[in-house]
């Protein structure tokens, strides 16, 4: 596989850096109520980006590392999709006025972007000297895929993790927010606004989102370069998309299960690779499986395009369905 040269992934890192400070930074921190006509001419920009960049790979390092950011990006995208609920049920329970709820996707999506990067690293760094660690990534894929399947995850309403919990005990916290800020003044007292408890809470919740989109994507390429950008490509414009989908957002009933498959077909895949690499003392007389087969990187991409559009389609025909069977009714109602 041909590597990405070293000036178009700088180039690629200074192009990221402005479209990330335009789109969250500048853009991000205009409070406003975005229109469906810029919701979608921003997603329309990044997903396009993503295409062209893409197919930049293709033209620098071949058809594989391509393909491979493409799986990788379409595996982010549509996690980052299903984790909108989660912000959705945070923004209700703190009650965020909706003029601010950009403002606080952009600073969440920041740390997220951050803390990724920071996840991406340190998770290079253990699969370079411990291949085996493929063993836990593709249990805990499917662990998490058998959970997507069950409806574990399907939480109606948000729980405050302890690192929240633990804040509220130490320092005031008013209950009315003052526009952006961060602290506020009452009677002469100084207090953080709920604004603080708000970015914590959707910053330590990506961390826990980042513990199956990492793995995911690394189960699609081992290249950092690849790993990152489809990160970055799949967080970019997620505001937008969270205005666009808004309370559609809960009749996307069949994405979670679309993501089971996605999540447990990589975790299989990493099982297999890790079978192939290492040499375990109860397995094939503690040599490698060098009969597992490899599952080639289009088939990948072939899954994940499959299982994701398969489960909209079918959500939109669901939900279609339940229109048209809500109007009949309000008609024999009104007979």
């Amino acid at each position: 596989m041909a590597e990405t040269p070293l000036a178009f992934e700088i180039g690629t890192f200074v192009v990221l850096g402005i479209f990330f400070v335009v789109d969250l930074l500048i853009i991000g921190r205009r409070p406003h109520i975005p229109s469906t006509k810029e919701c979608v001419q921003h997603i329309g920009f990044f997903v396009v980006m993503a295409l062209i960049f893409g197919g930049c790979i293709w033209f620098f390092a071949g058809s594989k590392p391509a393909i491979e950011f493409y799986s990788g990006w379409l595996t982010e995208y549509s996690l980052s999709i299903d984790n909108l609920f989660v912000f959705v049920i945070i923004m209700s329970n703190f009650a965020v006025p909706k003029i601010y709820q950009k403002y606080v996707l952009s600073v969440g999506i920041t740390v997220a972007l951050i803390l990724r990067g920071c996840f991406i690293l340190v998770g290079a760094a253990i699969i370079e000297r411990f291949t085996w660690v493929f063993f836990l990534f593709g249990a805990f894929l499917i662990y998490t895929a058998i959970g997507l399947v069950k409806g574990d995850d399907e939480d109606e309403e948000y729980k405050e993790n302890g690192v929240i919990r633990a804040l509220r005990k130490v320092v005031k916290i008013s209950d009315e927010y003052d526009g952006e800020k961060l602290r506020t003044t009452k009677g002469g007292v100084r207090y953080w606004t709920p604004m603080l408890i708000v970015f914590l809470a959707i910053g330590t919740t990506d961390v826990m989102f980042a513990f199956d989109s990492i793995p995911a994507i690394f189960g699609l390429t081992k290249d950092p370069f690849l790993v990152f950008t489809s990160n970055v490509f799949a967080l970019l414009g997620l505001q937008q998309l969270y205005f666009l989908l808004g309370a559609l957002l809960d009749k996307l009933v069949y994405l979670p299960l679309g993501l089971a498959v996605v999540l447990g077909f990589i975790g299989v895949k990493l099982i297999m690779e890790a079978l192939h690499a290492n040499s375990l003392p109860f397995i094939n007389g503690g040599q490698p499986v060098t009969a597992v087969p490899e599952i080639p990187t289009w088939l990948s991409l072939a899954v994940i395009v499959v299982a994701i559009g398969s489960a909209a389609i079918a959500s939109v025909l669901k939900m279609k369905s339940m229109e048209t069977k809500d109007d009949a009714k309000a008609q024999v109602e009104a007979k």
